[in-house]
């Protein structure tokens, strides 16, 4: 890089313009402060590079993540996104919209936010690991129909204790299908009811991870929960 740069200062016609000996002044001080800051072995100068010509009037770059650079020689399978972040200088922005026309030095950037996504959805992929996309912590489900209001009641108890709960929607949903949806969604307990439930005034916990099942008094519910929410994210550190 410091030697292209000698090599630009060398081009007669290049130095008349008083804009390129700026220009190299400035990426020399960058150099070396790069150099300062023990990165410069990853900065590539290239003199291609083009962004936003209309506003951009200094240094421009881009970041790029070598490893998700596309490679002729990898299948079609390849994760390439090109850059994840660019930006530059712009002096003169603020002047053209300022009515005082003021030059306010400005520097800028963007972050590709989709395509770092895209990595990152490519390395849980192959790395196997699943994201909990959801807040809710307890699930309220019920194991027979027509207990719709009952569920309600439990889920705005729970909220009223700091919990967060949440229940299906429909009036009669089946139990299998509450409990896949618990799996898939990375829910840690699922609270389980049902008219011999309500009768005896108990109420099943299911730890969804393991499918444990434990039957407890309704009265002890919010202590249980908290318990049982302690041990299951402990085990989930220690994984």
């Amino acid at each position: 890089n410091a030697d292209l740069i000698d090599k630009l200062r060398t081009d007669v016609q290049l130095m008349t313009q008083k804009s390129a000996r700026e220009a190299l002044d400035g990426l020399e001080i960058l150099f070396r402060y790069l150099t300062l800051y023990g990165v410069m072995d990853k900065i590539i100068f290239d003199l291609k590079l083009a962004r936003g010509l209309d506003y951009y009037t200094g240094v421009i770059f881009e970041a790029v993540l070598t490893k998700y650079q596309y490679d002729p020689q990898s299948g079609d399978d390849q994760i390439a996104v090109g850059s994840v972040a660019g930006g530059g200088r712009y002096d003169e922005l603020v002047c053209k919209i300022d009515p005082r026309k003021r030059t306010v030095p400005c520097i800028g950037g963007s972050v590709g936010v989709e395509r770092i996504f895209s990595i990152k959805e490519h390395q849980m992929i192959e790395s196997q690991i699943q994201i909990k996309t959801i807040e809710t912590e307890v699930y309220v489900a019920s194991a027979q129909k027509n207990l719709i209001e009952e569920r309600m009641k439990l889920c705005n108890y729970l909220w009223a204790n700091s919990f967060k709960a949440e229940m299906a929607l429909k009036r009669n949903p089946r139990l299998l299908d509450q409990l896949q949806y618990c799996e898939k969604n990375q829910i840690e307990l699922c609270v389980i009811i049902g008219s011999a439930e309500l009768e005896a005034g108990i109420i099943k916990i299911r730890d969804v991870e393991t499918r444990e099942e434990f039957e407890i008094p309704r009265a002890q519910l919010v202590e249980q929960l908290r318990v049982h929410l302690t041990r299951v994210r402990q085990r989930i550190q220690e994984s």
